[in-house]
């Protein structure tokens, strides 16, 4: 009898049945409010009737056209349609499957294009699990062990992750800087630097958002060295963190942005955003692949875009991060070290009384909140952070609904 592999270890042992707006029904019947989105995919809900609309009527039209072969109309339509939400500059787009092949395809972009073989990535960072992905993943090593040898020319300089140091944010990103420009000193000369490959909110890495000072020391320090700042937006992206895309609430423009997740509700469909100059450095062949931009993908992503702005699902996810926030805040004991997050991202991280991650309870913590009907993720370097990712039409009064749940939950460890 055939399996899944069984390295593939389940957060919970709920089978899922159907999907609604928030919530998921499991095949025995039980309802569960999901705070997990599917990691942040399912921005517009599970099943959104315009998603499925667009998506069953594409399926009757053209399921797939290989977009070297040739041109589709959806796919047309959402790279004209990205130009009204995309950064202002960044108005050329290329299509691809997943978030590690969008991580890819802006690294073979940012070599080819400054003809420089570093990148620096930041600790605590996630961009995928392929070879190239995994070598400037540093949020855990079980993401790139037991593959080597890795790809070189990647240097990993700190992120003003407060909480772990035991600092102020602002001594924090002085640290983070200082050791930035020691890196470009000592291991990465500046000519021989493509870029900085850095996520707004740190995803797997603890829900540890960024600061407006620290991403404008590195949009300076990219200026003043002819290097390129790409922001892999592919969980922050597309309203989840109250803006459009995260690295906007830092006031602060990007070379590139890689995309994913929240862009197709659910459909497989990533992509990366240059300005059109940059991406005609790329060399020609390079980018490619046969499912990249597919038809049902794109009308389903189309359908998201406009569900998120005729719902006005960025503001809801600012308001409603706000108060899921302030409550798991309100909400947290002595065996909470720190909560944090942006918009509608949301970290609780769980230490020991002397201040060391307490992996142990996160877990008990994730578990005993899906036999009360809310699930959760774990996340974090030691998967101490327990993350709340609800997506982006959650109502008042289901945040009310799973903070309460999350309460009875912290009560009972």
């Amino acid at each position: 009898m055939t399996a899944l592999s069984p390295v593939l270890k389940q957060a919970t042992p709920v089978t899922v049945d159907h999907g609604a707006g928030c919530y998921l029904y499991a095949t025995d019947g039980r309802r569960y409010l999901d705070f997990t989105a599917g990691i942040g995919v399912t921005s517009t809900g599970h099943c959104h009737p315009k998603v499925v609309e667009a998506a069953q009527r594409q399926v009757g039209t053209l399921i797939h056209g290989q977009y070297t072969t040739v041109m589709h109309q959806p796919m047309l339509r959402l790279t004209e349609r990205l130009g009204d939400v995309l950064p202002a500059g960044l108005d050329s787009v290329f299509y691809a499957n997943s978030g590690s092949e969008a991580v890819e395809a802006a690294l073979r972009l940012v070599r080819q294009a400054t003809g420089r073989p570093n990148v620096v990535v930041f600790h605590g960072g996630f961009h995928g699990r392929t070879v190239a992905a995994a070598t400037m993943t540093t949020s855990g090593t079980r993401f790139s062990a037991g593959f080597s040898p890795l790809m070189a020319g990647v240097h990993v300089a700190p992120f003003p992750t407060a909480f772990r140091y035991g600092w102020s944010e602002e001594e924090a990103t002085d640290f983070a800087l200082r050791e930035l420009d020691y890196l470009l000193t000592t291991l990465s000369a500046p000519a021989e630097t493509a870029a900085f490959i850095v996520e707004p909110v740190l995803g797997e890495g603890g829900y540890i958002p960024g600061n407006t000072r620290f991403f404008q020391g590195l949009r300076e320090r990219a200026d003043r060295h002819g290097i390129l700042l790409v922001f892999d937006e592919i969980q922050t992206g597309f309203g989840r963190t109250g803006k459009f895309f995260g690295h906007q609430h830092f006031d602060v423009r990007p070379d590139v942005i890689t995309i994913a997740k929240g862009l197709a509700s659910g459909f497989p469909l990533s992509g990366i955003a240059a300005s059109s100059e940059l991406m005609a450095k790329a060399w020609p062949g390079s980018q490619g692949g046969t499912y990249g931009g597919n038809a049902v993908a794109c009308a389903a992503a189309l359908a998201t875009i406009d569900v998120i702005e005729s719902e006005g699902l960025v503001d809801n996810a600012a308001e409603r991060g706000r108060q899921l926030l302030a409550g798991a805040r309100s909400r947290a004991t002595k065996a909470v070290g720190d909560v944090r997050g942006l918009g509608l991202l949301v970290g609780t991280e769980f230490t020991t009384p002397t201040g060391e991650p307490d992996t142990a309870t996160a877990s008990t913590a994730q578990r005993l909140a899906h036999e009360k009907g809310l699930l959760l993720l774990t996340c974090g370097a030691y998967s101490n952070v327990v993350r709340m990712i609800p997506p982006l039409i959650v109502t008042a009064e289901q945040v009310d609904e799973a903070l309460d749940i999350w309460s009875a939950v912290l009560d009972e460890l």
